[in-house]
């Protein structure tokens, strides 16, 4: 598999676990908690391939860390009723400007 396909199977694994964490009241709910340890467990290992199959570590972690922390917060608007303001906004969008920026540098070109 491509790198970039086994970093975005992280993102989604580590989006669904973390969602699932919100649902498993403090692993009080078992298929929530199946879900979280199951997910995370998925996202790590999709992230090790990634950087196994040569992507830089700092655009790898960059990625999975910004796509995952954008996708969250609009989760937990949409599915959680969390607040979304203006500040919480403009810092998704410096996060998506620090990986562009993290790719420009070259570094995801790197073993």
């Amino acid at each position: 598999m491509s790198v970039w396909i086994w970093l975005g199977s992280a993102i989604i694994a580590e989006v669904i676990a973390t969602s699932a964490l919100k649902a498993s009241h403090g692993f009080t709910v078992l298929w929530a908690s199946i879900v979280v340890v199951l997910g995370y467990g998925w996202s790590f290992f999709g992230l090790s391939q990634a950087l196994k199959q040569g992507l830089g570590i700092g655009t790898a972690y960059a990625v999975w860390a910004g796509v995952g922390t954008g996708l969250i917060a609009i989760i937990g608007w949409l599915a959680f009723g969390d607040k979304l303001g203006l500040p919480a906004i403009a810092g998704i969008l410096l996060i998506i400007a620090g990986v562009v920026l993290v790719n420009l540098s070259g570094a995801a070109h790197s073993s």
